[in-house]
């Protein structure tokens, strides 16, 4: 077990999960930041639609709304485009299908989700349970 901290998030982790962050946050500088932000902070006036009418890129950090998503929608979201999740949304962020792995946007995704706050991260893993 090793103890990893990221941005105030704290908690023992196996070696496989500390390998996982390391490989995302090494992921996410590579292909998110030059739109999402190399903190997680997303475009500036993020809620306000640019002139080709397109959002601009949230950010991934408690600000955001990231968290309200489940790993399955963010998973679709990254891997297939937006419009996969929401029929007919236009976006700037292309898909990554083809560029990516399932396995490296899973692990960009488990960079991000440990950046989060105890509420936002216990809010997302609530929405990605199984309904029984």
């Amino acid at each position: 077990m090793a103890a990893f901290g990221w941005r105030g998030y704290t908690r023992l982790l196996g070696q496989d999960d500390a390998a996982q962050l390391t490989f995302g946050a090494k992921l996410y500088a590579e292909r998110c930041t030059a739109c999402h932000g190399a903190k997680l902070e997303g475009q500036a006036n993020w809620q306000e639609a640019l002139s080709n009418g397109h959002m601009p890129a949230p950010p991934h950090d408690a600000n955001g709304h990231t968290w309200h998503h489940s790993d399955a929608e963010l998973l679709t979201i990254t891997k297939k485009g937006l419009a996969a999740v929401v029929p007919g949304y236009e976006s700037d962020m292309p898909a990554f299908e083809g560029s990516l792995s399932d396995e490296e946007i899973r692990a960009i995704l488990a960079f991000i989700k440990s950046t989060w706050p105890k509420t936002e991260r216990e809010y997302q893993q609530a929405r990605s349970r199984p309904a029984t």
